[in-house]
């Protein structure tokens, strides 16, 4: 049985990040702080079938997995990451 983990791909291991804002006003003036701002990763539900097992997964992946799974297949795939 796969592991269930919010909002991270399984695959590529993508989850949120800290980034920091910086405005123009900042570079004129000495001091202007803008905060921090989390920023998500492109993480989609996908129904994935793997004809080698005869059956399908959900998975939450991020969009450069999916296209990393069009490319080599999915049991590949999942094999690489160690998920079978």
């Amino acid at each position: 049985m796969l592991p269930i983990m919010a909002k991270v791909c399984i695959i590529t291991n993508k989850s949120s990040q800290m980034g920091g804002g910086y405005s123009n006003r900042t570079r004129a003036t000495q001091f202007n702080p803008t905060g921090r701002v989390r920023k998500y990763a492109n993480l989609q539900k996908k129904k994935i079938y793997i004809p080698e097992l005869k059956k399908s997964l959900i998975l939450t992946l991020s969009t450069t997995a999916i296209k990393t799974i069009q490319k080599n297949g999915a049991y590949a795939t999942l094999k690489k990451a160690h998920l079978i």
